[in-house]
C-alpha cells in the first residue's frame, strides 16, 4: 500500500517528534527545519527563505505547519512574529501551492482566544489563575463562534496563518485543516496552574493529527479547538468531536492542581 506523502514543517520540534514516533507506520514523512532529523528525508532550512524551502514540497500530498516563531521570547516580540509565523506562513503556503498539494494542516494556539481571561465579565482569568473560592460552578464554553481574542503578537501571527489558510483554500483549492491547540507540554503534564485549563496529552494531540491526515477531502476548511477532558477547560471541543470523531482522554485533574497565586 502506497503511504500518503506527508511534509512536517518544524519537525525538530516536541510535536513533530511525536507525529513521527507514533504515526510513521501510517505515512511516509519527510521533514523540513533548521535541525536536521535523522530517519526521514529532510531539508534543513528555514521557512523565511521562501526559495530555500521549495524543494521539501515535491511529490507531498499534505504539509503539516508547525514552524513558527514561539521560542522563550519570540512569541512575545513582534520582529520574530512578522518574519516567521507570518512571512514564513506564507512562503509555506506559496512553495505548497507551486508544488500542488492538497491540504494544510495548520497549527494554530488557543492563544488566539485567551485573552478572554482579561474580561472582568467572565470567569475565564479566575479559573486559570484563582482564587479558588470565586470559580462559578458552571460557566459558558467559549467556542469558535466567540470573537477572536489574541493575547500576544503569537497569537495575532497565528490569526494571519489561519486567515491565510481560509484564502489559499478559496482561491487555490488548497484544504486547510486549523488546529487551536492547546498546552502540548514536554513532561506531558501541567506543570503550572494555568496550564491545567487548556492542557493537551500527547495521546490527544497525536490522536487528532492522524484525525486531520485522514479527513475525507471533502473537508476544505475548518478549524478545531484542541483540549484534553479538563475539570477546568472554558474552550469547547465540541465541534473536533463532531467533525472529526475524535475523542480525547487526557485529563490534567489527574495530576495535582498548584494552589492560585
Amino acid at each position: 500500500m502506497t503511504l500518503r506523502k506527508v511534509l512536517i514543517t518544524g519537525v525538530s520540534g516536541l510535536i513533530g517528534g511525536l507525529t513521527l514516533k507514533h504515526l510513521s507506520d501510517r505515512y511516509e514523512f519527510s521533514g523540513l527545519s533548521r535541525r536536521a532529523v535523522a530517519g526521514i528525508p529532510h531539508l534543513a532550512a528555514d521557512i523565511r527563505d521562501a526559495a530555500g524551502i521549495r524543494p521539501a514540497f515535491r511529490g507531498v500530498h499534505t504539509v503539516l505547519h508547525l514552524a513558527a516563531a514561539n521560542g522563550p521570547h519570540e512569541w512575545l516580540e513582534w520582529g520574530p512574529t512578522m518574519a516567521t509565523t507570518l512571512q514564513g506562513t506564507l512562503n509555506v503556503y506559496e512553495a505548497a501551492r507551486e508544488a500542488g498539494v492538497r491540504r494544510v494542516v495548520f497549527f494554530s494556539s488557543g492563544c488566539c482566544q485567551l485573552a478572554w481571561e482579561w474580561d472582568k465579565n467572565h470567569p475565564y482569568g479566575v479559573i486559570a489563575n484563582g482564587p479558588d473560592d470565586q470559580i462559578p460552578p458552571t460557566w459558558p464554553m467559549v467556542d469558535l463562534n466567540w470573537p477572536v481574542r489574541p493575547d500576544s503578537p503569537y497569537a495575532v501571527g497565528k490569526l494571519f496563518g489561519e486567515n491565510l489558510g481560509r484564502y489559499y483554500c478559496d482561491k487555490y483549492d488548497i484544504s486547510t485543516i486549523v488546529i487551536r491547540l492547546g498546552a502540548v507540554l514536554p513532561e506531558d503534564r501541567p506543570q503550572v496552574r494555568r496550564h491545567f485549563p487548556g492542557y493537551l496529552s500527547h495521546a490527544d494531540c497525536v490522536q487528532l493529527i492522524d484525525k486531520c491526515l485522514g479527513a475525507p477531502e471533502s473537508l476544505r476548511y475548518d478549524i478545531f479547538n484542541a483540549i484534553s477532558e479538563n475539570k477546568y477547560r472554558w474552550r469547547s471541543t465540541d465541534h473536533t468531536k463532531e467533525v472529526l470523531g475524535w475523542v480525547p482522554t487526557g485529563r490534567s485533574d489527574d495530576f495535582p492542581v498548584p494552589p492560585a497565586v
